[in-house]
């Protein structure tokens, strides 16, 4: 079968000595330099229980005590008292004593009595490890079995070495689906590893809410460190630590770090053992196991749980970095970051804002833009934020000006008009988030070649939100070698092949960097099958680019491609897609990538990342 043959393909791999990859490759190691053998599934890590109390067997045919009463005996003042109290009848010599016993936590005396919760779910409601996921193949996910007889080692490769950020909005979105989707584990990975990956390559990517969906749909029994690691993240990016408190009854010592302590303290004082919860924050506030400044938001988060909580002073004296903690805790609260550590925070920090609901609308708008360009945004969700803000006269700025800007997109008399206020949401610069933004506005405008200079534009609008069809009406419009004709012969769903005479007008028109517009064009073209192959040869020559040079990633997604595995291919995608911009992408990437989604039937995203390549590069 293909997929079997694919599985021994890619076991070969890599045993074998393959060419390596180029320095422009943005690829992990594992592909540049694959391990002589495939990496051995990850162990499970498991808790080692602590001792837990017996008590002695009774020998046979020996009565059962009986409980007696007897006078309680006080002894004379000054005639003193051992230092430490015996170890109590009955009982092993190593349990501890009462005067131990009463300085232990709750979960301390839980865990010697045998009595911590082993589960956090009633048995009626208790789920397999099988198909772990939220989109079912129903609703858009990929099949069930897409992974299942697939190489561990490969498709854990190609999770741990995608460090999330990609170049492709379209590629941001086609990843996220295929690691949302309801899919059982390959074949040598746990479940739980496979989840654990998956969750943490959605954190990295900026999609906490999708990866805090996904651990929910694990049991909290499952939980090892890794999983525990990627649900503590993305609980703590989405403002919601309080979903950790479940775990944290369950797993108390699976962490041992300082953050870990201040969670445990907090879920204590909201579950209603508020003078616990006071002493481990002193304690952590006395041994320095976290950052004052984590303590102190720790302390008035742990607080708000009671009648009347203690008042905490936040204060940012010498804390020169934000932390996902301190942005969690001081949005939740509503304490203000200072300006400087704020605008200085890396952009992880906007997408934890765009889903924090607690942070400020106008911030929320200012974080929009990035979180929009990555692909974690919609441009509904984009058009809502800014409509919430037209909406609320309190808030004046910037942020309002814009929003009246994109009303005025929607809603003016004059398509000249609208097209002016889109521009001025764009910026000079093309601001790529907007673009998303005004998608439905551009879709509205009549394809009249009096916008013809606006065309190309207006296209990369739609298309930034999948609008191909309405981008399509202006094929009539645009002229033969513009931008627009460019962006229109790659989303055209009909596949026609282009005329090389255009392709050249647009080479010969083309202001970018390298030529990179047309390269990637080309390789779009050639991906899709849409370019004849002497044209092709002819303009790969002009621009010196070689499409056909193989890497060990290429070899990868095309055997993937060859076995017809959609998700295998968007995974191996994601990686080559790694980057904070364009200019870390090559064509040859860009020819491989949309040549192995076209055909394994995805062509639509193949289409949408191509034109996306040609309009942002």
């Amino acid at each position: 079968m293909k997929q079997s043959l694919w599985a021994g393909a890619a076991a070969l791999a890599f045993t074998s000595s393959l060419a390596l990859a180029q320095p422009e490759d943005l690829l992990p190691d594992i592909f540049n330099n694959p391990p002589p053998e495939a990496p051995a599934p990850r162990p499970q890590q498991t808790q080692v229980p602590r001792p837990q109390p017996t008590v002695p067997p009774q020998q046979p045919g020996t009565p059962a005590p009986r409980s007696t009463s007897g006078p309680v005996v006080q002894p004379l003042p000054g005639a003193g008292s051992p230092s430490a109290p015996g170890p109590i009848p009955g009982l092993p010599a190593n349990f501890p004593s009462l005067a131990e016993l009463e300085a232990m936590e709750e979960d301390e005396i839980n865990e010697v009595l045998g009595l911590r919760p082993k589960f956090d779910v009633p048995p009626a409601a208790r789920r397999s490890m099988e198909r772990v996921g939220l989109l079912a193949s129903s609703e858009g996910g990929f099949p069930y079995a897409s992974l299942a007889r697939q190489p561990a080692a490969l498709v854990r490769a190609a999770m741990e070495g995608n460090r999330g950020p990609m170049v492709s909005r379209w590629g941001h979105i086609l990843l996220r689906r295929a690691l949302a989707s309801r899919l059982d584990a390959p074949a040598g990975m746990s479940p739980v590893e496979f989840a654990a990956l998956r969750a943490s390559l959605l954190n990295r990517m900026g999609e906490a809410r999708v990866a805090v969906d996904l651990v929910q749909d694990v049991d909290g029994n499952f939980y090892d460190r890794a999983m525990l690691d990627a649900a503590f993240d993305a609980y703590l990016t989405t403002g919601d630590l309080l979903g950790l408190c479940p775990l944290s009854r369950l797993h108390p010592d699976l962490r041992d770090d300082g953050e870990w302590e201040l969670t445990r303290a907090i879920c204590d004082a909201y579950l209603g053992d508020q003078r616990s919860a006071e002493r481990q924050l002193d304690r952590a506030l006395g041994t320095g196991v976290a950052p004052e400044i984590d303590v102190r938001l720790a302390q008035r988060f742990a607080g708000a749980a009671g009648d009347a909580g203690r008042a905490v002073n936040i204060e940012w004296d010498g804390v020169d970095r934000l932390s996902p903690w301190r942005l969690s805790l001081s949005r939740a609260l509503g304490v203000d970051l200072p300006e400087g550590l704020r605008s200085a925070a890396p952009a992880r920090f906007d997408f934890a804002d765009v889903l924090i609901p607690a942070v400020p609308l106008a911030q929320r708008v200012s974080a929009a833009d990035r979180a929009a360009t990555r692909g974690v945004l919609s441009s509904q969700a984009m058009v809502d934020l800014y409509s919430q803000m037209f909406g609320n006269e309190a808030i004046e700025g910037d942020s309002r000006s814009r929003a009246a800007q994109l009303r005025q997109a929607y809603v003016a008399a004059e398509p000249a008009d609208r097209v002016a206020a889109m521009r001025s949401l764009w910026g000079t610069d093309g601001n790529y988030g907007r673009m998303v933004l005004t998608a439905f506005a551009a879709a509205r405008l009549p394809a009249s070649s009096a916008l013809a200079d606006d065309a190309g534009d207006a296209i990369a609008s739609m298309l930034a939100a999948g609008l191909d069809a309405n981008a399509m009406r202006w094929a009539g419009a645009v002229e033969g070698g513009s931008m627009g004709w460019a962006l229109l012969a790659l989303a055209d769903p009909r596949g026609q092949q282009v005329s090389g005479g255009d392709f050249g007008s647009f080479y010969g028109d083309d202001g970018s960097p390298d030529e990179r517009k047309s390269a990637f064009l080309l390789a779009g073209l050639a991906g899709l099958g849409r370019i004849d192959s002497g044209d092709l040869a002819r303009y790969s020559n002009d621009l010196g680019v070689d499409l056909q040079r193989q890497t060990v990633w290429s070899q990868r997604i095309g055997q993937a491609a060859q076995a017809n595995n959609p998700a295998l291919v968007a995974l191996l995608a994601g990686v080559g897609m790694q980057g904070d911009g364009w200019d870390k992408m090559t064509a040859r990437h860009l020819y491989h990538i949309v040549a192995a989604l076209n055909a394994v039937g995805l062509g639509a995203e193949a289409r949408m990342i191509a034109a996306e390549a040609v309009a942002r590069g």
